[in-house]
């Protein structure tokens, strides 16, 4: 991942140091002094912060869990990101999430650094009680690093509203007397967060699948038209007929962008297959979107795995191995589960011609090269999956207010907001060969290089 990060940033870095119009104070040896400055700042951390939580369980035994937090770059504002409990938790990965969340925030022009956290833990085998001392624990190891002007922490895969509350607690008790309520965001409602956030991940995911197939082509039909362009052409083939989705990853995120998908009544596709940890199922006709999300809530978020269940769940559908769903001929491709899904191995097996990256960084180097040449339009996680960081911003505005928003007015900033960026990036995209990817990282380098310059950081 490391050299994945390095190579981000400098072809990045490449194709602004030929565009004479971007810094043009910056001429000659000064020009590639501050250039080899930026690719060393932008492609390491400024801390990685690591620790060992010890935490009694139930039966009496005392465990030690690794655990992390990640600074990658403050350059916009203070640090923000997830905290993730999952078993597959390292240092390399966490970097790596920091660094997107850097590219993130500056792509939407959030004023917020990147940061990650991670802890070594499969929530389903603590319980509770457990998990309330994991979380009081991360913010006591963590507690001098963390804060609403400082690092501020949000939910991420494993961990939820419920964690953010008692971390923000323990954080309270900690520092007594001090501003808490934007110490953490992803809060529940009752606790001080915002309306919107558990689904703004989902929502926004969605949303820029269905304002590039439906508003942008719609406004843009003659200039995609007009161009050679191979994303342009894979756009228009599939803007004006009906379309299948699969969504890999019936989480927070991947449930609700299925939702939207449902209920959507501008574009014309069809949810036909969904997937967890389990189970793939698949309705060429359609799921029932649904009754599927009422299910998972009475289930531990686990999507049927039986008959029975399915028969229980009112919904009719295959059941197929969890891994069947990324080949399935489908025209879209929705993941929201975890990273490094499309790999070298499976990559010449996808049918889809459209993918949107829900979760942080599911399709590999190589994976990414290939579908690309083929044509295949790829919204990648740094564009698609920034709802939540978004909200996060709204609710820690809120907290610093402590004036609240109704759920339509969040959401109609978030994707007043998105809707920005996607402006800014769709026209350059369907102009030049590069994939969208690439230019999302152009566009984030190029703000948090602008902005380390004006701040005399590259000396």
């Amino acid at each position: 991942m490391e050299e994945q990060t390095k190579a981000i940033v400098q072809s990045s870095l490449d194709a602004l140091m030929e565009n004479q119009e971007f810094l043009p104070e910056l001429q000659g040896e000064m020009r590639s002094q501050a250039f080899t400055s930026l690719s060393a700042i932008l492609s390491t951390p400024n801390q990685i912060y690591k620790s060992f939580l010890r935490v009694p369980l139930d039966n009496g035994a005392v465990v030690r869990i690794p655990s992390f937090r990640v600074h990658h770059n403050n350059a916009m504002g203070p640090y923000k990101g997830g905290i993730r409990f999952h078993e597959s938790v390292n240092e390399e990965e966490v970097v790596n999430l920091a660094f997107l969340m850097t590219l993130k925030n500056a792509l939407h022009n959030v004023p917020f650094g990147g940061g990650k956290g991670g802890v070594l833990i499969n929530p389903r085998d603590f319980s509770e009680k457990e998990l309330n001392m994991i979380s009081r624990k991360f913010v006591r190891y963590f507690a001098d690093v963390i804060g609403a002007t400082k690092d501020i922490p949000a939910p991420d895969m494993g961990s939820g509203e419920r964690e953010m509350d008692w971390m923000m607690a323990e954080y309270k008790k900690i520092h007594p007397g001090e501003p808490y309520l934007g110490s953490f965001t992803g809060k529940s409602v009752e606790n001080g967060g915002s309306l919107g956030r558990r689904e703004a991940t989902g929502k926004g995911v969605y949303f820029t699948f269905r304002y590039l197939m439906h508003d942008f082509v719609k406004e843009n039909e003659q200039l995609l038209s007009s161009t050679s362009n191979k994303f342009a052409a894979t756009t228009l083939a599939h803007a004006n007929r009906p379309l299948t989705l699969a969504v890999q990853g019936f989480g927070n995120v991947g449930s609700i962008t299925a939702l939207e998908a449902y209920k959507c009544p501008l574009v014309d596709n069809t949810v036909v297959a969904v997937s967890d940890r389990n189970v793939t199922l698949y309705n060429e006709n359609g799921l029932d979107i649904p009754a599927l999300i009422s299910f998972t809530s009475k289930n531990r978020g686990d999507l049927p795995v039986t008959d029975e269940q399915l028969s229980e769940a009112g919904v009719s559908a295959e059941i197929r191995s969890r891994d069947d769903l990324l080949t399935l001929p489908v025209d879209v491709l929705v993941l929201a589960a975890l990273e490094n899904q499309i790999h070298e191995n499976n990559m010449t097996e996808i049918h889809a011609k459209i993918i949107v990256e829900g979760a942080n960084a599911p399709t590999t180097k190589e994976a990414d090269q290939y579908l690309s040449d083929q044509g295949v339009v790829i919204i990648p996680d740094i564009l698609a999956n920034a709802g939540g960081v978004i909200v996060s911003y709204f609710e820690w505005l809120q907290g610093r207010e402590t004036q609240y928003h109704s759920e339509q007015e969040i959401y109609d900033k978030l994707v007043g907001q998105m809707q920005q960026t996607m402006d800014m990036i769709l026209p350059q995209y369907f102009g030049d060969p590069f994939p969208l990817r690439q230019n999302c990282y152009i566009h984030s380098v190029k703000r948090l290089s602008t902005v380390l310059y004006k701040q005399g950081k590259l000396y």
